[in-house]
């Protein structure tokens, strides 16, 4: 059986990207998990300025990047039968992902998402579909043993079986969790967080990691904000190496010695925020691999193809070959 650098489990989607010009930002210090909104007047008829059919979801979008920088990858994911589901397989054999761990499923659609973009951030309406009916199974559980790393992204809802299945194997896991699984707390998952390769958050998620956590609640939000005290705090789960990515303040790598701040590289142009964390934290994996460690290179390279990313519409259509990455 063919034998894999890397197989990722999650979602895939087609994402109808839509751009206005009408949102108003709203600053809400009153909650730090929402700390910006996006509003538009109530009752209102929106100009779309213009409209895109494109592909993501977590699974999809790292499995492209990691074919992309030569990597032979599967992806495990459940599409529905229909022709959503059909474009989304197509997309993966065009991109060189192997679907032999790809299923269909006949009783409800493939999933897909609305993507609210502004010009300068995006709002993302998802409806997960037959992603959130992926299952794993004895039969699956044996194909993943083809390979010698899983990623994991946003699972469905029977995420903690997932878990349990991927974790019982032998095998290095590169997290990325969904809110689903961060909203149970550190509580739930840190027996998994502990033999995780690279867990990667970005500063919400992270956050809102640790108010979930029932060992954390002694922190107040002045002490959270601080970059440092959630890595340390995050890191305390047993990871052994953290990566949190922050927006416009950049990324940051912790491995309990060494911390490094890598900063954003600037787009050309920004288009579309969609997929900028799949893209930085499949690279940073896929370069720490490469590099034999070299954090600071992986992190480099890693905010270069998100700038790309940033450049375009969609979460795959910016990521860049490892020729163009490594020039």
């Amino acid at each position: 059986m063919k034998k894999f650098d890397f197989i990722t489990i999650g979602g895939a989607t087609e994402d109808i990207v839509f751009y206005t010009k009408d949102g108003v930002l709203l600053k809400n210090k009153k909650d730090l998990l929402k700390q910006e909104l996006l509003a538009f007047e109530q009752g209102a008829k929106i100009k779309v300025e213009k409209s895109f059919n494109l592909f993501g979801g977590g699974a999809a979008n790292v499995a492209v990047n990691l074919s992309n920088l030569c990597f032979n990858v599967a992806s495990m994911v459940n599409l529905g039968d229909d022709d959503r589901g059909l474009k989304i397989l197509e997309n993966f054999k065009k991109n060189k992902v192997d679907n032999s761990l790809l299923s269909i499923d006949k009783k409800i659609g493939s999933g897909f998402s609305f993507v609210l973009n502004n010009g300068k951030d995006r709002i993302i309406f998802t409806y997960r579909g037959s992603n959130d009916n992926l299952t794993i199974d004895n039969k699956k559980t044996e194909k993943l043993k083809n390979t010698d790393r899983i990623y994991l992204t946003s699972l469905p809802k029977n995420w903690l079986k997932f878990l349990n299945k991927v974790f019982s194997l032998d095998k290095k896991v590169y997290w990325n969790p969904g809110l689903q699984e961060i909203s149970h707390g550190s509580d739930r998952i840190a027996k998994f967080i502990n033999k995780t390769e690279i867990l990667m958050l970005n500063r919400d998620e992270a956050l809102e990691l640790v108010r979930k956590s029932k060992g954390f609640k002694k922190y107040n939000n002045k002490y959270l904000s601080n970059i440092d005290n959630l890595l340390k705090l995050i890191k305390g789960l047993g990871p052994k190496n953290l990566v949190i990515t922050d927006g416009l303040e950049g990324a940051y790598f912790f491995d309990g010695s060494n911390f490094y701040h890598q900063k954003v590289v600037r787009e050309k142009k920004h288009l579309d925020t969609t997929g900028v964390g799949d893209a930085f934290n499949s690279t940073f994996s896929a370069f720490f691999i490469l590099f034999e460690g070299d954090y600071k290179k992986a992190m480099n390279l890693a905010a270069k193809n998100a700038a790309s990313v940033i450049s375009s519409y969609g979460a795959q259509n910016g990521l860049l070959n490892i020729n163009n990455l490594l020039k």
